[in-house]
Parts: C-alpha cells; sequence; structure tokens
C-alpha cells in the first residue's frame, strides 16, 4: 500500500462512521462496524482494482458485512432475546438537534435496506450507480428503494 493510498483510506473514516451510525442507530455497534470494514479492507486491498471510487469500495464491505450481521442475528434469536433496539444517543437541548434525534430514530424505524439507500445516496451524496454497486443491486432497484425510502420517512414525519 502506498502512502497516497493509506493518506486516501484514512480521508473516509468520518464518512464511514456516519453511514455507520446511520445503519446500525448506535455509537458501539457504528464503531465496532467501521473498525471491522478498515481491518478487511486493510488486509484485502490488493483486491481493490482502482477503477472506481475507495470510499465506494469501502462502503460495500461496510454494507456486507452489515447485512451478514444482520443475517447471523435473524438466524440466532435466542442471542437477542429481550434486547431492544438502542435509543438514539443523548443529545443537547438545541432544537437542531432534538430534530437530528428525532432524524435518526425515524430512520432506525426504516427496514435496513431502504435505509441504506437514503444514507447512501441522500447523506454520502453517492450517485445511483455506485450505491448500486455498493449494495450489489441494478440501479432501478436503488431508485426504487430510494423512492419507498423518502415516502416512507415522509409519512412517519406526519
Amino acid at each position: 500500500m502506498r502512502a497516497s493510498d493509506e493518506t486516501e483510506l484514512l480521508a473516509c473514516i468520518p464518512s464511514l462512521r456516519r453511514y455507520a451510525r446511520g445503519l446500525t442507530g448506535d455509537p458501539h455497534r457504528a464503531d465496532d462496524l467501521v473498525q471491522d470494514t478498515l481491518e478487511r479492507a486493510w488486509r484485502r486491498f490488493g483486491l481493490w482494482q482502482r477503477r472506481g471510487e475507495l470510499r465506494a469500495w469501502l462502503f460495500g464491505i461496510m454494507h456486507n458485512q452489515f447485512v451478514d450481521r444482520l443475517r447471523a442475528r435473524h438466524s440466532r434469536p435466542e442471542a437477542d432475546a429481550g434486547s431492544d433496539p438502542p435509543d438514539a444517543e443523548v443529545r443537547a437541548t438545541q432544537a437542531d438537534r432534538l430534530e437530528v434525534r428525532d432524524l435518526d430514530r425515524l430512520l432506525a424505524r426504516l427496514p435496513p435496506d431502504l435505509r441504506a439507500v437514503l444514507l447512501l445516496v441522500g447523506v454520502e451524496e453517492l450517485s445511483y450507480r455506485e450505491a448500486a454497486a455498493v449494495m450489489g443491486v441494478p440501479i432501478g432497484t436503488v431508485m426504487s428503494r430510494l423512492s419507498r425510502a423518502r415516502e416512507r420517512l415522509a409519512a412517519l414525519m406526519q
């Protein structure tokens, strides 16, 4: 790995943390997901073909790890027995902080596939093509999921 590659990888960490926090809704799980993503990327850096954006490749790794964890959790329901989804992190009482907290809670109520596409396109500003590559789905699926996510989020906000 070249020094410029390391610098580019480090520059992606804030975006990865945002995406992980949006996916998990829990700061501790998000940190674990980011760490696992970076470890996997570091071990497999030679597999990155430098054909696309590094950030999109990292989001793809993170997305796949998140989905794998969801599947594992659903296959072992006894591991989560009695545990409720984590509440959004406690924030300051200023109005903008309250709005962000409310949005976090609403995002957590969306199904993971809709939440992921909304975060990738709306927050991380990936193109439909990049989001499709990250999620491993066709562009039309990204557009459909994004539309459904926006509709559900608007309904939840009512």
